[in-house]
């Protein structure tokens, strides 16, 4: 492992705007520690006028799903809490929280409610208006410093590295080329917040990323009764979507569920422009390719899950889940290609049928038991998931001109993606004084296959031929053992710090089928990890915090075979990749500033070994991708969010960061070039209670330009709309608009010793929906209950 260095004096003059940012916060917080420092009164220190510091037992807010405050004697009354304290218990020792749990006052933004935690910030979106008819992929774009692509390919800050766990835990239906497919097919209203854990911690293992964690946590009714929540949308071209969700507790047992159907899509246009570079003579080589594909698809997801309490100290849960989403479009491409003298060489169409589908399982169990000293559950919890993707898709090609004198040609490429997983962990908390000691195993298994079948039509006679180069089949096993330990310590009434490390065995198995070969590899990874949290006064608190992870290579990192995607390009992987190691540190400070709440980030970030595309041509026009560990990557920034209230009814908030990266990547030669860009990313809203019965929602999206591979994504900005309006306590009618002015896009940049590319891609931006979003049971905004 690289040691990880902040900048030193003698790159003062080479400074990057990302250290100039780091430096700034410095300041900051340390004027803000002074002032708290010369502002702190004898009398402040005295048990009775003690304000309890964030990061201490005493300021802990208890995490969705964690068990109830174990400090009842320091706690604060307020929503759901106990009345006012006794002395005698404002004398008892206090217990530490769980790992995680150290808090500050919550900001509250209508939409985007934040409530930052030691090592993760979580965002309420239940309030966000356009959740009763959107998609998982909608909610996230609505995340500060999150973005999401038009194939459902999720970054943060920039990195497209990001895990996506569901309650804490990796899921099959959110690993590779699956993620797109399961993000559009979730509701967004089945998630209850969204946890970013851009530095994590101990507990969570290196799956599906290593890089940065955003946790979906799901909804869930604790409350005695039923609730529900029932949604209707239309939306424009035929689109369609309906959610139905609930859940019921009563006595030991509780019940929660849902169920969501789909109909939308988005159709595509793509052009690109390419220039091959001859590296000895110079002489360049352009082709062209315009495309265009057609089709809605249809999405179904059903989930279920039941609890029972064993008395008081144990209990027990297991969920059950299902989605299925078809892959049906039409297509059509067309091909120029020119010889370096510039006459035309060929002049190809192409039209496909594609017919496919993705789907998704997964089943659950889960047992948690406190022992018999406070504060110490141990919990065990087992999870396997799989998921599967198959297209089918036929092509005609038709040649215009070409020099070998062809006119029609017909194939067939049918591909298959299979990968089922099997996550078995157990965690154990303990009170140790004022510190809590939390261990923690973990046992996972990865199984994935890649199945290729490209075959050769006679147009006369129909016969089909196999084609040997275009066909494969790949299997990759992942099998991972880790342990891990963290020791949360409270120093005093104002300091809190949270350490950790993890330790994990990973063997893989490579079977080449095809080409009846197979490899194994395996190796030993540590990763710490460690977090400061200070209070400096009743309204600022400064966070600092490291993490060392690792990003393991992909299925399809790893498989050598050419997998051939259309005329112009192929890809293959790589089998001989290492994972890749990155280092990340953050400085936050989270204060208020008048009326306005504050939370500022300093980050920075550096990868070596990086897994990363390098290109090259394999034929006259035929480009190959493929990935190498040759890169490096660095990183930082400042991560800003200030929200607030203007009246009664006006609420603004604008997130965003602007970041400086710097990039390695390898040339046809083998040599490194370095690139760098800075970029500023903005996202903006505005909520507005019209009246008492409506409510206007507007946000901004502005995405910064993005180092990609060999090249850059350029900039690129959205405005969403949505409206409100209460019909009665229960029935709301919500209108969404995205993209109001359609300008969704995706722009990139490549140019290489031997490539110049541009491409630009457009979908259909513009949506309308309009539906009905009816709660059945629970509370009415009003404070009744049903029947009161």
């Amino acid at each position: 492992m690289k040691q990880f260095r902040l900048p030193g004096a003698a790159g003062a003059r080479h400074a990057r705007p990302w250290s100039l940012a780091l430096l700034a916060l410095l300041a900051l917080c340390a004027v803000h520690v002074a002032q708290a420092q010369g502002a702190l009164a004898p009398a402040a220190r005295t048990p009775a006028a003690r304000t309890p510091a964030a990061g201490t037992p005493a300021a802990r807010t208890p995490a969705a799903g964690t068990p109830a405050a174990r400090t009842p004697a320091a706690r604060t009354p307020g929503a759901g809490t106990p009345p006012a304290i006794t002395q005698a218990a404002r004398s008892a020792p206090p217990k530490p929280p769980p790992e995680g749990d150290l808090a500050v006052p919550s900001v509250t933004v209508e939409g985007e409610r934040p409530s930052n935690r030691i090592d993760r910030q979580v965002y309420d979106i239940k309030a966000d208006v356009s959740t009763s008819n959107g998609s998982a992929a909608d909610a996230l774009g609505n995340v500060p410093s999150v973005a999401v692509d038009l194939d459902g390919s999720v970054s943060l800050r920039g990195n497209n590295n990001v895990q996506i766990l569901i309650d804490g835990k990796p899921s099959a239906m959110l690993q590779g080329e699956n993620r797109g497919a399961a993000l559009a097919a979730m509701a967004a209203d089945d998630i209850e917040s969204v946890e970013v854990i851009n530095n994590p911690g101990a507990q969570f293992g290196n799956d599906g990323g290593g890089g940065p964690i955003i946790n979906l946590v799901t909804r869930r009714n604790r409350g005695a009764g039923g609730m529900g929540v029932a949604n209707l949308n239309a939306g424009t071209g035929g689109r369609a979507n309906t959610a139905l969700s609930g859940s019921y507790n009563q006595g030991r047992f509780s019940f929660q569920g849902g169920v969501n159907v789909r109909h939308d899509g988005r159709d595509t246009r793509a052009t690109v422009a390419r220039e091959r570079i001859d590296p000895v003579s110079g002489a360049v080589r352009r082709s062209t390719q315009e495309a265009r594909g057609e089709g809605l698809n249809d999405a179904f997801g059903i989930n279920g899950g039941v609890g029972y309490n064993l008395g008081t100290r144990s209990k027990l849960a297991a969920t059950i889940a299902y989605s299925k989403r078809s892959n049906d479009q039409h297509g059509r491409d067309h091909y120029a290609n020119h010889s370096a003298t510039g006459e035309l060489d060929s002049d190809v169409t192409r039209t496909s049928e594609r017919s496919g589908s993705s789907g998704s399982n997964s089943w659950g169990v889960r047992g948690e038991h406190k022992g018999d000293a406070d504060g110490e559950p141990f919990k065990m919890d087992l999870r396997v998931s799989s998921s599967s993707n198959r297209n089918d898709s036929a092509y005609a090609h038709r040649y215009v001109y070409d020099s070998d004198g062809r006119q029609r040609a017909f194939s067939r490429q049918g591909s298959g993606i299979r990968n089922r997983m099997t996550d078995w962990t157990g965690d154990y908390e303990r009170s140790v004084d004022a510190a809590m000691l939390k261990l923690g195993y973990k046992l996972a298994r990865n199984a994935g296959s890649v199945d290729a079948r490209y075959v050769n039509i006679d147009a006369l006679t129909m016969d089909e031929t196999d084609n040997a180069a275009r066909s494969n089949r790949f299997e990759l096993d992942e099998t991972t053992a880790a342990l891990y330990g963290s020791w949360q310590w409270r120093v005093d009434e104002r300091w809190g710090v949270l350490g950790g490390l993890r330790a994990e065995y990973t063997r893989l198995d490579i079977r080449q089928l095809t080409a009846r070969t197979a490899a194994r590899n395996d190796y030993l990874s540590t990763i710490p990890s460690f977090f400061i949290s200070y209070k400096a006064s009743d309204q600022s608190t400064v966070r600092l915090s490291y993490a060392h992870r690792i990003q393991r290579p992909a299925a399809g990192d790893l498989n050598p075979f050419v997998v051939y995607r259309d005329e112009l390009n192929v890809s293959s992987g790589n089998p001989g990749l290492l994972p890749s190691e990155a280092d990340s540190l953050e400085l936050g400070l989270d204060t208020t500033l008048g009326p306005v709440a504050t939370n500022l980030r300093a980050f920075l970030r550096k990868e070596h070994d990086l897994i990363s595309e390098r290109r090259y041509f394999i034929g006259e026009n035929v480009l190959l991708t493929t990935r190498d560990n040759g890169g490096s990557r660095q990183s930082g920034g400042l991560e800003f969010r200030l929200g607030g209230k203007v009246g009664k009814t006006l609420s603004l908030s604008t997130s965003g960061n602007v970041g400086y990266s710097e990039q390695a990547y390898l040339n046809s030669g083998g040599a490194a070039v370095r690139r760098s860009a800075t970029s500023l990313n903005v996202r903006g809203r505005i909520n507005y209670q019209v009246s008492a019965a409506d409510q206007l929602q507007v946000v901004l999206n502005r995405q910064g330009k993005t180092l990609i591979g060999q090249g850059v994504r350029e900039p690129n900005a959205t405005l969403n709309l949505s409206f409100r309006h209460s019909l009665t306590p229960r029935l709301n009618v919500v209108l969404n608009v995205t993209d109001v002015f359609d300008s969704n896009k995706t722009q990139t940049r490549i140019d290489s010793d031997i490539l110049r590319e541009s491409s630009l891609r457009r979908s259909d931006g513009r949506l309308v929906y309009v539906g009905l979003s009816y709660r059945l049971g629970g509370v009415t905004p009003g404070g009744r209950r049903p029947g009161a």
